[in-house]
C-alpha cells in the first residue's frame, strides 16, 4: 500500500505526499533519558506496526531522492475524536503523547502549505507540548504546538 501511495503520486504529478507515520516508530515507553527521543535517530520500532511505518519512512526517504517527490512523514501521537487525555490508570503514557485536534489539524495545514520541504523529506512529531513530554517536537516546518497536557 506504501508503496503504491509513492507511485501514485509520482505518476500522477503529484508533488507533495503528507504520510502518517507513528511515535510507534521508535520505542517510547519507558524512555527516561535526559534528552527528548528526536525523530532523526535510528528508530527501534514498538511493534510490526511500528516497523511497517519505519518502512514507510524509508521509502519515503528513497522516492524524495530518487524522484524529488516531497515527503513529509508525521509520527502522530494520541489524537481522539473526543480531544480528551484518558485517565492515567486507562494509559500510562497517555498525557505525555497527546495531540490535540487544534495542534493536528495545524500541523497538517503547514505540511500542506509549506513552500518546500527542505531536502525533499522530513520526518517529525505530532505531539502537543505536554508536561513530561518524551518526544522533540522541533521541526524544519516551522510548526508549533499552541496545546499541552500538564497532568
Amino acid at each position: 500500500m506504501t508503496y503504491n501511495a509513492y507511485q501514485a503520486a509520482l505518476e500522477s504529478g503529484v508533488r507533495r505526499i503528507v504520510m502518517a507515520s507513528s511515535i510507534h516508530a521508535d520505542e517510547f515507553i519507558g524512555w527516561n533519558r535526559d534528552k527528548l527521543l528526536t525523530p532523526d535517530k535510528i528508530p527501534v520500532p514498538t511493534s510490526p506496526y511500528g516497523a511497517s511505518k519505519v518502512f514507510m519512512e524509508s521509502l519515503g526517504r528513497y522516492y524524495a531522492k530518487k524522484y524529488g517527490l516531497e515527503i513529509v512523514c508525521v509520527r502522530f501521537g494520541g489524537v481522539n475524536k473526543d480531544d480528551v487525555i484518558f485517565p492515567e490508570s486507562v494509559e500510562k503514557s497517555y498525557g505525555k503523547v497527546w495531540l490535540s485536534r487544534r495542534d493536528c489539524c495545524a500541523l497538517i495545514r503547514i505540511c500542506i502549505e509549506s513552500e518546500e520541504i527542505p531536502n525533499n523529506f522530513t520526518i517529525m512529531h505530532g505531539i502537543s507540548d505536554n508536561k513530561g513530554r518524551l518526544h522533540d517536537i522541533s521541526n524544519l516546518l516551522g510548526w508549533r504546538p499552541v496545546d499541552g497536557y500538564s497532568e
